[in-house]
């Protein structure tokens, strides 16, 4: 077998094609665990509502199949605790699943020891539903960031190889506008590469683009159009993320929630499987893990 063969097929598949291998990714929550309704529902009250998670996650899981994806699953300890038959599907799939946190506590709401404690608790869920090692971690909500300098340090401490955690723009909700772009190398003395969430470069601005709202609002041609030009621009692969509740239009509404939180939760949620498979089609795909061993030879 040639070192070629040893390759995992999409780095192969890509490298065939003089292409560049993205990373595709989901972000496993429910409905009610997404940061914009954080304010207007309770986590003491989880349990109560609808669970629509695992039938979401089914349907991702099918239309991987359909397309030939192979993805990383970043998956709440809190699913996985209850619905432990959906992670042994992800990982038998081969999937790569991945660590989300426990419930969806933005990291700068922590303390360093509760953070810790955090990573230790969900990783043994996950790891014992899926028979994996987890190795990967993206931090709700992309929450590293400035406030946080000790959580790159903790998870080297805690032998992730890597975190995509990092979102290096201006955003309401989250952002770092200091990070680098691209892999870089947060702890001296460390193998652990953050990958941010992908952006685009247009003149003096840093644009998001690497899926959720950005994708599911916009015109499906205005995203490939900024991953081909970061491509070319950068010649970075993308990371490229979603959750499970964009395909469901039949969610329960919170009414209570701003208007703002409200319009981008739910707008265009029918139109978005279609331009998953689009997507999933029009560019090569592998896992996080995968992208992460190439860049791990570029980041600084």
């Amino acid at each position: 077998m040639s070192m070629q063969d040893a390759l995992p097929e999409p780095i192969n598949r890509a490298r065939k094609a003089n292409a560049l291998l993205n990373a595709m990714s989901v972000d496993i929550e429910d409905w009610f665990q997404v940061g914009a309704f954080e304010t207007v529902i309770d986590r003491a009250d989880w349990d109560s509502l609808e669970h629509r998670v695992e039938q979401n996650s089914n349907a991702v899981l099918d239309l991987f199949d359909e397309v030939g994806i192979k993805a990383t699953f970043f998956t709440l300890g809190w699913v996985a605790e209850r619905y432990p038959a959906l992670i042994k599907r992800i990982a038998a799939a081969g999937h790569e699943v991945a660590s989300h946190g426990y419930d969806h506590a933005r990291v700068f709401t922590l303390t360093p020891d509760q953070f810790r404690n955090d990573l230790e608790y969900s990783r043994k869920i996950l790891e014992d539903s899926s028979g994996q090692a987890v190795t990967g971690y993206r931090a709700p909500s992309f929450s590293i960031d400035q406030r946080t300098p000790w959580a790159h340090e903790i998870l080297a401490e805690q032998g992730y190889r890597y975190s995509s955690s990092v979102a290096p723009i201006n955003h309401d909700h989250y952002g770092w506008t200091g990070s680098p772009r691209f892999a870089w190398k947060p702890v001296a003395g460390s193998d652990l590469i953050e990958l941010p969430v992908t952006t685009v470069k247009v003149g003096s601005h840093i644009l998001a683009s690497g899926g959720g709202g950005f994708f599911r609002l916009l015109p499906y041609a205005l995203y490939d159009w900024a991953i081909r030009k970061m491509h070319k621009d950068d010649g970075r692969g993308a990371i490229f993320y979603f959750h499970p509740w964009e395909i469901d239009p039949q969610q329960p509404r919170v009414d209570n929630a701003p208007l703002k939180s409200k319009l981008r939760h739910y707008t265009k949620l029918h139109a978005m499987r279609s331009k998953l498979v689009l997507v999933g089609t029009d560019h090569i795909w592998g896992r996080v893990d995968e992208l992460a061993a190439l860049e791990a030879e570029l980041a600084q």
